[in-house]
């Protein structure tokens, strides 16, 4: 049976590449440098979200003197530091792109991230060019789980929700786009296979899923699994 999705929007942290490992360790230098415990609960509610939303329950949650902008350049350099030596793209995810490119389906990002460290990110293996657009949070006024980045998404494939498919690997990057219409597809990483997907398709291991191929009538790859 021929596909009914015409076209991929990809999250980034955590969903294409290892970010959101790396936004654990930040964290958890962060709360060293201020002598204040980790705890997952507060990773956990920042994970999905924009950096200065993340950030600024981090102040909450702990009750920190310092401003939000503060933090976040004390983050930057932490993570920008990171990003050279450790930065990967996650399971599958290479494959992906490529059998979407043989299918001729057109693929977009749509993150909370900032653009200058997604750009990074994505120059760093060369691939911005491999994406028809990228929105960041420059790009809206209300970060996920409010739906208005993916509903931006379809307006930029040319297509309706409906007909757009949505990988993501958090809570509040699922619920974004269900509430905008499209099909989600969870694929949670180390960090959010505790969260609540209800909504979502189905949740998958890795961008490897056959499922997700086969929810897009591309050819299974060989590297595919259950």
């Amino acid at each position: 049976m021929a596909s009914t999705i015409q076209a991929v929007t990809f999250d980034l942290d955590g969903l294409m590449f290892n970010t959101e490992m790396l936004y654990g360790r930040v964290l958890r230098i962060l709360l060293e440098k201020r002598k204040k415990p980790f705890e997952q609960r507060l990773l956990d509610s920042m994970m999905g979200r924009p950096g200065y939303v993340a950030l600024q329950i981090l102040v909450d949650w702990h009750g920190l003197s310092e401003t939000v902008e503060d933090i976040y350049a004390d983050s930057d350099a932490i993570f920008l530091d990171m990003l050279d030596r450790e930065l990967a793209p996650m399971p599958g995810l290479v494959e992906l792109l490529s059998a979407l490119e043989h299918g001729g389906i057109p693929k977009g990002i749509a993150t909370s991230s900032r653009a200058p460290v997604v750009y990074r990110m994505l120059d760093q293996f060369g691939w911005r060019p491999r994406f028809d657009f990228i929105l960041t949070s420059a790009d809206v006024e209300h970060g996920k789980p409010n739906p208005e980045i993916y509903l931006k998404a379809a307006k930029q494939h040319g297509i309706e929700p409906a007909a757009m498919l949505v990988l993501e690997d958090s809570h509040n990057g699922c619920l974004a786009a269900i509430n905008a219409g499209a099909h989600a597809v969870a694929v949670p990483g180390e960090h959010s296979h505790a969260h609540d997907f209800t909504g979502a398709q189905f949740v998958a291991d890795t961008l490897r899923d056959r499922r997700i191929y086969e929810l897009l009538g591309l050819p299974i790859a060989s590297s595919a699994n259950d």
